[in-house]
């Protein structure tokens, strides 16, 4: 069924699919790059032909072997590993508890960035797959918000906690379907000076009602702007409401869940650190001219 809907998108353009109510939905297709439509967006000058690289000791790092277990902290003290100040004993890698928890982790520095801009850029990408592309031309396909509050009269933090995006992106050599629900740092026991923000995150899957683990990113003030303490803790599984409607509409677009998917192995923690790396990266490159032409 997935093939089927698959290639009728891609004839058509869309789809029509019915939502959790028996209404008729339509849904967007999945594509690399820009088409004439995209680029005719006033941040269309924004989209590169590739994804600028990860700094030099991401790829130090993909390049070596995994974090000792000993050295991976458990999410339990995650609100510890990412205080507002101080470093952990690992801030780049990737690794596999002994749980069976795969753990990645990046540290980005960001001149002439700030945190404020990065709570903006959460609060306004998702609705646009072509928004999306921005972040890494090379692996975002696809971005859609359960509910866009863009132009709502509320903080731009508040356009984002508690919504939950559905992306398609590649992450290393497979597509991943995913449903992102971001939560409360703060109820979850973060601390969050002023100047300084923390995007946290449970991950589940866009099509099966599955959570399969957490993401946090925590951006505080340098002396030259931000840096970005990133980390991922996933096999940490629970259970979520689908979206019945983004449920349909992905399968729609092409892959239908694959059960090995949902295994996360310690080869797809070392993709996310590099993934995480080239995108933070590559986007505040110019995050600080796109938040002050668009905020």
């Amino acid at each position: 069924m997935g093939a089927g809907l698959a290639a009728a998108g891609a004839a058509w353009g869309a789809l029509r699919v019915p939502d959790a109510h028996g209404e008729t939905q339509r849904c967007t297709e999945r594509y690399a790059g820009y088409r004439d439509r995209d680029r005719r967006q006033p941040f269309a000058k924004y989209m590169a032909d590739h994804t600028r690289p990860a700094p030099a000791h991401v790829l130090r790092a993909h390049a070596g072997p995994p974090t000792p277990a000993v050295d991976i902290p458990p999410f339990e003290r995650l609100t510890d590993d990412l205080a507002p100040t101080g470093l952990s004993k690992v801030e780049t890698g990737y690794g596999q508890r002994r749980d069976g928890v795969t753990w990645a982790a990046t540290r980005i520095d960001m001149p002439g960035v700030t945190a404020d801009m990065w709570d903006w850029w959460f609060g306004w990408h998702s609705i646009d797959s072509a928004r999306y592309k921005l972040w890494h031309p090379d692996a975002h396909r696809y971005a859609s918000l359960a509910k866009d509050l863009t132009k709502a009269d509320i903080s731009d933090r508040a356009k984002y906690v508690g919504n939950t995006t559905f992306v398609d992106e590649y992450v290393g050599p497979k597509l991943q379907q995913l449903a992102i629900n971001f939560r409360d740092p703060v109820a979850h026991g973060f601390r969050v000076p002023d100047g300084h923000t923390v995007v946290f995150g449970r991950v589940g899957s866009s099509i099966a009602p599955v959570d399969l683990g957490w993401l946090a990113h925590q951006v505080r003030p340098t002396a030259r702007g931000v840096e970005m303490r990133s980390r991922f803790h996933l096999n940490l599984r629970g259970l979520h409401t689908p979206d019945v409607g983004q449920a349909a509409c992905a399968v729609a677009r092409g892959a239908a869940v694959d059960p090995r998917d949902l295994e996360l192995g310690i080869d797809l923690g070392r993709d996310l650190m590099l993934h995480c790396g080239q995108e933070m990266n590559h986007l505040a490159g110019f995050l600080p001219r796109l938040h002050a032409e668009f905020s």
